[in-house]
Formats: structure tokens, C-alpha cells, sequence
């Protein structure tokens, strides 16, 4: 699985609740490693949040943030969701 970022991304913020199951904590479990061997200059921050949805905020270039809520989202669907943006 390649997880090579667009060039655009310029940091990406993870959120995810301290309780439960969400498949983006599971994502991350996996796949943290390989994304950031495969982008090691792109800052990858992750807060775990009482209260708050599973979602992945996007920051682009100019400052540009795109917020996505990865409730509904698999494991595979995060990834193309990461890679594709």
C-alpha cells in the first residue's frame, strides 16, 4: 500500500474520540510507520478528544484547511481519502 502524499498537503491534523472504536484510530495503528516513512517532512499531528467526531483536517498550501469527517469511512477509505486529496 503506497501512502505518498500530493505535494500540496502541507500538515495533517487527526482527531479521533478516547473512547470507543473508530477505524481511524485503527488506520493509524497500521498505518502511521509507512505514512510518514513515505512523507517524512509532512507534520502529522494526532489528538485524542473527549467528545469529538472521528476527522481528518487537510492543511494545503496558502494556508488552505480541508476538515473531513471520517465517521463512516473504513480503513481503505481513509487511506484513498489521504492519498487522492
Amino acid at each position: 500500500m503506497s501512502l505518498n502524499l500530493s505535494k500540496s498537503i502541507k500538515e495533517l491534523r487527526f482527531f479521533f474520540p478516547q473512547t470507543g472504536s473508530s477505524s481511524l484510530k485503527s488506520f493509524l495503528l497500521k498505518s502511521y510507520t509507512p505514512l510518514k516513512a513515505a512523507n517524512p517532512t509532512t507534520p502529522l499531528l494526532i489528538r485524542e478528544c473527549s467528545g469529538v467526531e472521528p476527522t481528518v483536517v487537510i492543511r494545503l498550501e496558502k494556508g488552505v484547511e480541508v476538515k473531513k469527517n471520517v465517521a463512516s469511512l473504513s480503513e481503505s477509505e481513509i487511506s484513498t481519502l489521504l492519498t487522492s486529496a
